[in-house]
């Protein structure tokens, strides 16, 4: 089962960082603390998105969109997720 993991997160080239510079250029920001105060986040979590602790999630994903109108689609392939789909486990709908 972890080899199938392995595999998995091999397959998709996660770098937060071609997004992240993209933001900050689309802008006209200095650094990711300008960043962080556009997107109205803590600056740790910019460091941690850059040095790969915390992903970027869905509601930082549609601030940036709101801020830069660059599409969602968009944002997604600048940091390597290039999926057409996406499928939802049925397990994210059992209670617990």
């Amino acid at each position: 089962m972890a080899n199938l993991l392995d595999l998995a997160a091999e397959d998709i080239k996660y770098n937060p960082d071609p997004l992240l510079d993209a933001v900050i250029k689309q802008l006209h920001l200095k650094n990711d603390a300008a960043l962080s105060r556009v997107l109205e986040v803590a600056p740790p979590v910019i460091s941690k998105i850059r040095h790969r602790k915390l992903p970027i999630g869905a509601s930082l994903l549609i601030r940036m969109h709101e801020v830069t109108d660059l599409s969602i689609k968009d944002l997604r392939e600048l940091m390597g997720d290039r999926r057409e789909k996406f499928r939802i486990s049925d397990l994210s709908f059992k209670p617990k």
